[in-house]
């Protein structure tokens, strides 16, 4: 029974974003992680990493103890481990901790350190906080509902600058730079999303006219996506509440779920 209470307790702290303790957890974890990047970037620093070499492999490694210890207890507390490990944060939780332990075998450890930049993907886990939880889900909602909309005016852009690229292939030539249809489709992507590299340019009268109905073209479709995704998050929808299933994991569910919509099991009170 004692074993129990810890255990429920233990999961409310970890999984949990709605209680006291769970909050603090997930603001010391979210503490650690940026602490842990700064630390490799600075390590890829060559004079601050011969100066501090000592500090940094000390401090990495209380880092991984910590990761470590957190990844175990995920994997002991939940009902179905094996759901938890293949998960996406699961893997992204393994990789936090073994580049660490393949250091010890590895000769070259430095190429395994940008593995560890995996680290800051679990910040999304962290802002999971009570107060983010309805704007994170209401955002994952409206663009999962606009996503058929959204596919059509992707597919309607890639036409767009096959097509484009094709023409200002045929207008300019090789001579201008533009020396393949690909090369040239790169550079109609370039000026339609208005960021204008600036490696490539027409130099025909008629090329830098269809160059600038392009860019007036790259206003207005940086706009669809947006008034797309702005609609629907418009409409009204339930708050819901982010309790995680401890069978599934699954943390999106009505206001007044007592039992999973996924799985079917009952959420912790």
């Amino acid at each position: 029974m004692l074993i129990s209470k810890i255990r429920d307790r233990i999961y409310e702290i970890i999984f949990e974003a709605d209680t006291k303790a769970g909050r603090l957890f997930d603001i010391a974890l979210l503490v650690i992680i940026l602490i842990s990047v700064l630390f490799v970037m600075l390590e890829s620093v060559p004079g601050i990493r011969q100066d501090y070499h000592q500090f940094f492999v000390l401090s990495e490694w209380i880092i991984t103890g910590v990761f470590t210890l957190e990844y175990i207890l995920r994997i002991i507390i939940v009902k179905k481990p094996w759901r938890y490990i293949f998960s996406f944060y699961g893997i992204i939780d393994f990789l936090a901790v073994i580049p660490s332990y393949l250091g010890l075998f590895a000769a070259t450890y430095q190429s395994l350190i940008i593995i560890r930049i995996f680290r800051m993907l679990r910040v999304f886990r962290v802002l999971k906080l009570t107060r983010y939880s309805r704007a994170g889900r209401t955002l994952i909602k409206a663009l999962w509902a606009s996503r058929e909309k959204i596919s059509v005016f992707i597919y309607f852009v890639i036409i767009l600058v096959v097509i484009i690229g094709t023409l200002m292939y045929l207008i300019e030539g090789e001579q201008s730079g533009f020396k393949s249809i690909p090369l040239s489709i790169y550079w109609a992507i370039v000026t339609l999303t208005t960021v204008g590299y600036g490696d490539i340019s027409p130099l025909t009268p008629l090329g830098q006219f269809l160059a600038s109905i392009v860019m007036i073209l790259g206003y207005a479709i940086i706009a669809v996506p947006t008034g797309i995704v702005t609609a629907e998050m418009m409409r009204p929808s339930s708050g819901g509440n982010s309790q995680v299933c401890p069978n599934c994991l699954h943390s999106i569910h009505d206001d007044d779920a007592v039992y999973c919509k996924k799985c079917g099991s009952r959420l912790n009170p």
